[in-house]
């Protein structure tokens, strides 16, 4: 599937950087980082709710009195 993604100059222009540093095209530097964003997901999400659980303990305990 053809997709057209716009980017900001300075977005576009980190992408090309890192592309041109590992010797591969943007387009697979974006799709990889796509691939990666959506496949870990649910890992991300659960180690976001441990950090808040963990970092607001206290008063999550409050509000739950």
């Amino acid at each position: 599937m053809a997709m057209n993604l716009r980017l900001t100059d300075d977005e576009a222009q980190a992408l090309r950087t890192r592309a041109e540093q590992e010797g591969r095209s943007m387009n697979e530097v974006a799709r990889e980082a796509i691939h990666r964003y959506v496949s870990d997901r649910d890992d991300r999400l659960e180690a976001l709710i441990q950090r808040v659980a963990s970092e607001d303990a206290e008063l999550l305990d409050r509000l739950g009195r």
